[in-house]
């Protein structure tokens, strides 16, 4: 393929926090000022965030102190240093885990968990898109209306600005595939200092792809409203009447949000999928935490079948299908055969038509 399709590949510059870490974005090792990073990222844009007096920490994020019941305006200053109106596009998002164990607060298709009791989304609102007038600063007005009854633990989740764009408009609807730069601003609520211990339950094990890869994804949630950190992932994969490992992957330095779920994948490393009855060891730890299940699961006909033909290793290792070129080429000489055969006779009919009509026209002897 042409390298233009590289020119359009698309590219989330996030500038992530970490929770308990400072993200001033306008604070790094070369000490830029915000001007020189935005247009380093190619944002027309700056952003600062107001932090009120019940913010509990100097983080670069929103770290809210609040009451049950309370209503709030939190407010984002969004800056336009260039000479043209820009447009940002507003997006409020609750934390999710992804399947790496890396936390997600920007716009993300992971399913909430049936744990979650408030969602940022629906206690944090705000406008879908801001103007920015060229040279001038405008506020991003956030209203934060907390449940009426009171709770321990966190409500987490992020708020999102990307700056709208005619050429990133255009490329999408041609190319489907846009650049996309974003800023990530965090956003913290709790309302007190009671401790909630985070705790697992397993969900389910499952055949899917991952990454178009044939895996097996163990499905586990974090039913309380605290992080999870330092987690460690250890499952095997086996047959269900044998202790033989099929498959095994760990994987550690993991985080799980608040009330999320994780579908953690176990790769077949390029095997084609096979069906039948297996069983599944998951260990997880967190420092001190420990959890720990054996899981029956099964992989049908179907489902080995369907994901077998969506594997792209096992589609590249297939290659040439000699067996069926085998089946064309034979098909192309068959038919060859019968026009050979046809055109032949034709021929040896026409050559005994003229040999007839050759002896009718001949003179009798005197």
């Amino acid at each position: 393929m042409k390298k233009r399709l590289i020119t359009y590949l698309a590219l989330l510059t996030y500038i992530v926090f970490g929770l308990g870490v400072s993200v001033d974005v306008f604070a790094d090792e070369t000490n830029k000022t915000a001007d020189q990073q935005a247009a380093d990222l190619g944002l027309g844009f700056t952003y600062k965030v107001v932090k009120p007096e019940n913010q509990r920490s100097s983080v670069g994020y929103f770290d809210l102190r609040m009451n049950a019941g309370q209503k709030q305006t939190a407010v984002i200053e969004l800056a336009n240093g260039s000479d043209e109106e820009i447009t940002i596009g507003v997006s409020l998002n609750g934390a999710k885990t992804n399947g790496n164990g890396v936390i997600e607060y920007g716009p993300s298709a992971i399913e909430k968990d049936k744990s979650l009791k408030y969602d940022f989304v629906d206690i944090v609102t705000g406008p879908k898109e801001v103007v920015i007038p060229p040279k001038t600063m405008v506020p991003l007005n956030l209203e934060i209306a907390m449940p009426a009854s009171d709770f321990d633990g966190f409500i987490s989740g992020g708020i999102q600005l990307k700056q709208q764009t005619k050429e990133d408009k255009e490329a999408k609807k041609k190319t489907g595939i846009t650049n996309e730069y974003a800023y990530l601003v965090g956003m913290l609520l709790s309302e007190n200092d009671n401790v909630v211990e985070p705790n697992l339950e397993l969900n389910k094990v499952y055949a899917g792809l991952a990454n178009y890869r044939n895996a097996v994804f163990v499905n586990f949630s974090n039913v309380q409203p605290a992080y999870l950190e330092n987690m460690t992932v250890d499952v095997q994969v086996m047959k269900k009447d044998s202790e033989e490992v099929l498959y095994d992957t760990k994987k550690a330095g993991m985080r799980m949000a608040p009330n999320s779920l994780i579908d953690f994948p176990v790769e077949m490393n390029g095997d084609r999928m096979e069906a039948g009855d297996y069983k599944a060891h998951i260990l997880v730890t967190a420092d001190d935490k420990k959890w720990e299940w054996t899981e029956d699961f099964t992989i049908t006909d179907e489902e080995a079948d369907k994901f077998n033909g969506q594997d792209v290793s096992l589609t590249q290792e297939r290659g040439i299908d000699w067996k069926l070129i085998a089946m064309i080429v034979g098909g192309i000489i068959a038919v060859v055969v019968v026009i050979f055969i046809i055109v032949r006779s034709i021929q040896k009919k026409k050559t005994k038509s003229k040999k007839k009509k050759g002896n009718r026209k001949k003179p009798a002897a005197r």
